[in-house]
């Protein structure tokens, strides 16, 4: 049985390693050629957005941040691991790492369908790994022999989750999307992180920020100003040809939007909005605002705002959890010590 000690020493010398990514190391080279077969893989899978995940796990797995991560739970060693099945996403590189770390730290053994569109990089660096190995089993089968399940899809392939795992403990996730509350004050910083926040990953995150909220009056060029330095974004096909359908679709639909030539504003109520553009709401009271949003926070994974919200991210930083920041709001740790 591989100790508490262990896993931890484990995960910290696995942060060490992501942290020092060097791709001229030739250390690192596997590495490299499996960044390279992701990007082959899925397109999304752009060289800068698997190195800026790979950056943001080596950040989020330093020592004193893994030890705040689980000072709250008391963690005891498991005398009886359970085999935890882990049906993960594929939206963006790694995406659903977290749910391994937590199923290791706490003990369990972890059987994981990875998404089609992600079963590079996880893989790599877990079976590069003799103690992560020992706790993980990939499959591309129907999954069997397990207690537990965390599975992460679609609206439509939550509700066959519901259904299909409705025997076991379970944790199911669904879509959500990153909202944004400005005041008019932000700062230009704020703004480009703001960009970053819609931006990042092509926006194809369910902590991107795809819907605004803005004050009476906003000068939507502020927004624009902050994501002008991503606009080597239209350079990529994917992205390019989303953001040309996209757009014939808004002027065929005679809808009302404004764009820069690689991204588009549009006034919708809708928190969900197509790639290569964001939806955006006026307000009138920020009391009645906190309200709204807390009567839509099932369909809410995070806020970014410099105002006083329950669970505020700074803009700039909702591509870069934290180990604390829970997908859904749900603790999946304390959720394992149930079972």
């Amino acid at each position: 049985m591989v100790t508490l000690s262990q896993r931890i020493n484990t995960l910290e010398a696995l942060g060490a390693y992501l942290s020092n990514f060097d791709e001229n190391n030739s250390e690192y080279k596997t590495f490299v050629e499996a960044i390279e077969k992701a990007h082959q893989e899925n397109g999304w899978f752009k060289k800068e957005e698997c190195r800026h995940a790979i950056a943001s796990w080596g950040v989020a797995l330093k020592k004193e941040k893994i030890q705040e991560w689980l000072t709250p739970y008391e963690l005891k060693e498991n005398q009886n691991p359970k085999t935890i099945a882990l049906v993960l996403a594929g939206n963006l590189p790694m995406v659903g790492f977290h749910d391994l770390l937590a199923v290791w730290i706490s003990g369990n053994n972890a059987l994981v369908k990875c998404a089609t569109k992600d079963k590079v990089l996880i893989p790599f660096l877990v079976n590069s790994n003799p103690i992560l190995k020992s706790m993980t089993r990939f499959t591309e089968e129907k999954l069997e022999g397990f207690e537990a399940v965390i599975a992460t899809g679609s609206n439509n392939a939550a509700r066959y989750f519901d259904y299909y795992f409705a025997k076991y403990p379970s944790v199911i996730r669904k879509n959500r999307n990153g909202v944004a509350v400005l005041n008019g004050k932000e700062t230009a910083a704020e703004l480009k992180g703001l960009g970053r926040d819609m931006l990042q990953y092509f926006g194809l995150g369910c902590r991107n920020v795809s819907k605004l909220y803005l004050p009476k009056g906003y000068d939507l060029n502020q927004v624009f100003g902050g994501i002008y330095p991503l606009s080597k974004c239209i350079e990529v096909n994917k992205y390019a040809n989303n953001y040309d359908y996209n757009k014939a679709v808004f002027l065929m639909s005679e809808f009302d939007f404004v764009e820069n030539g690689f991204f588009m504003l549009k006034e919708d109520t809708a928190l969900s909005s197509p790639i290569a553009s964001a939806f955006y709401e006026y307000y009138d009271s920020p009391e009645q605002l906190k309200k709204q949003l807390e009567e839509q926070k099932d369909d809410i994974q995070c806020v970014v705002t410099n105002e006083a919200y329950a669970n505020a991210v700074p803009f700039g930083h909702t591509q870069m959890p934290e180990l604390w920041d829970y997908a859904d709001g749900v603790d999946t740790i304390e959720f394992l010590k149930t079972l």
